[in-house]
């Protein structure tokens, strides 16, 4: 091998090796490779989210206890610590799949070098060791500075509520070892999570050193009968587990955990059969930019490449249907309980719910913000991995332009496709987890129950979530946009 490297014959294959083995010189050179500072950043926000979730929690239920009339009262601090370790949960959940996808499109441009390192002796098990092992300082290093930086933004917070609302007599310490209990569950839930999207190293093969990075095709994930057979089932028994738990909504509250356990299996099976699903659905959106050549390549990109476009759009559908959820199933709780009192529900209940609406779409919009900082690290990496394709593009004729727009059409495929799914997903799951709690819940003065209500949708978060695809489209395709035209074609095709 360090024959064939001194000849030039095969450069990129020993310049791939030469780098994999000075590990002992630069142990943390790969944090320098694309992916790994978003990946870091991911982790950070996740981390940052919880120190201030639970410092704000903390502090809420001090005040509480120093209120003379209700100190005693540790109620609301329960449910504030409840709905704390619930948003937690699913801003680690959505870090969790943007940072496995993440890895396993790294691994997929890696696909050469691993496959040289099998070549000369080192084994599948070894090398997505060394992945795991990526993933965890990944996750310590961003759950440290997110745990630093939520820990200063929580104080800063608290000495301004303190100064604002004029609260005295609050002995509340900022600094507190709960606080890291969400920094090592996002550390280890990042390792966990490269681990699962590093999967790909143990089908490299020695022979795929000859070849480059390419991922698998939309015919070769059709034909994986048994994947796709577990996400349909999944799928189909959380929509009857929805149903299920609407009808019996209609007797008992408790309806809302037979829907609760509809939505999780029905997402699972969703998430699933991604790479089947999803890229036919982002080729139909592509027909909506015309039959240019920019936008059949944009679009056809999509199925070519299955996986890559899946895990792009799976963490933005996974952001947009949980703002949705909570927006509609909250705007559904007034019609709920607005038709059981018999058309005239106090305002005092609807100023409530309103308010308590915004603070919970601005508490869940973290998670969307996670699913976006994963789209367009996502899709800078797909470029990055592209260079020669591009490459060979730009030798063909097509301008700098034209690929500047092919890459623009392809983050806004990506973007509608994602925000569609994830409108007409919240919308079902907020209706369904509304009406399986409240449809049989009596309301004064009229107390009619059982009640069934068609979903109520707040267009005003729908634009809102509208507007902000396309500003996410944009921001998406900035740095993408760049990479793809600053390489020579003659550059790009000699990698």
């Amino acid at each position: 091998m360090t024959a064939v490297a001194q000849t030039g014959r095969m450069p990129q294959p020993a310049a791939s090796v030469t780098a994999a083995s000075s590990g002992a010189t630069a142990p943390l050179a790969w944090l320098r490779e694309r992916g790994m500072g978003a990946s870091i950043l991911v982790a950070a926000i996740s981390s940052a989210f919880g120190a201030i979730l639970l410092s704000a929690t903390g502090f809420i239920a001090a005040v509480l206890r120093a209120d003379p009339f209700i100190g005693d009262s540790g109620t609301l601090a329960v449910v504030l610590a409840m709905m704390s370790v619930l948003l937690i949960g699913v801003a680690v959940y959505v870090a969790a799949i943007v940072t496995a996808n993440t890895f396993a499109t790294v691994i997929a441009g890696r696909t050469r070098r691993i496959a040289l390192l099998r070549l000369i002796g080192a084994s599948a098990r070894s090398q997505r060791s060394e992945v795991a092992r990526q993933g965890l300082v990944v996750g310590v290093v961003g759950a440290a500075l997110g745990l630093l930086g939520g820990t200063l933004v929580s104080w800063a917070g608290m000495v301004l509520a303190t100064w604002a609302l004029g609260i005295e007599d609050v002995d509340y310490a900022v600094v507190q070892a709960v606080l890291v209990i969400p920094a090592v569950v996002v550390a280890l839930t990042t390792w966990v999570a490269a681990w699962a999207g590093s999967r790909r190293v143990l089908t490299v093969t020695p022979l795929q050193a000859l070849g480059g990075s390419v991922e698998a095709s939309h015919d070769a994930f059709a034909r994986r009968g048994t994947r796709n057979g577990a996400a349909i089932t999944l799928f189909a028994i959380g929509g009857a587990l929805l149903a299920v738990g609407i009808l019996l909504g209609l007797v008992t509250p408790l309806g809302v955990i037979v829907a609760f356990f509809g939505g999780i299996f029905s997402f699972t099976g969703l998430a699933l059969g991604a790479t089947l699903v999803m890229p036919p659905v982002l080729q139909l959106v592509g027909r909506l930019f015309g039959r240019s050549a920019t936008a059949r390549l944009a679009a056809e990109n999509a199925l070519r490449h299955p996986e890559r476009s899946s895990r792009m759009a799976i963490g933005v559908v996974m952001g947009v249907t949980l703002v949705t959820m909570f927006a509609v199933a909250l705007e559904t709780v007034k019609a709920v309980l607005t038709t059981s009192a018999g058309g005239d529900a106090p305002d005092e209940l609807n100023t409530l719910l309103d308010t308590f609406a915004g603070i919970m779409m601005g508490l869940v919009a973290v998670s969307a913000v996670i699913a976006a900082v994963g789209l367009v690290n996502l899709l800078t990496i797909g470029v990055v991995q592209r260079r020669r394709e591009l490459g060979l593009l730009r030798a063909l004729g097509v301008s700098t332009g034209q690929v500047r727009r092919m890459v623009l059409l392809e983050a806004a495929h990506i973007t509608i496709t994602a925000t569609v799914t994830g409108l007409v997903l919240g919308t079902a799951y907020g209706w369904a987890g509304a009406q399986s709690l409240l449809g049989a819940v009596p309301m004064p003065p009229s107390f009619a129950a059982p009640t069934l209500v068609a979903p109520a949708v707040p267009w005003i978060p729908v634009a809102i979530i509208v507007a902000a695809t396309a500003i996410l489209t944009l921001v998406a395709a900035v740095v993408p946009t760049r990479l793809a035209t600053r390489v020579a074609p003659v550059e790009a095709l000699a990698d």
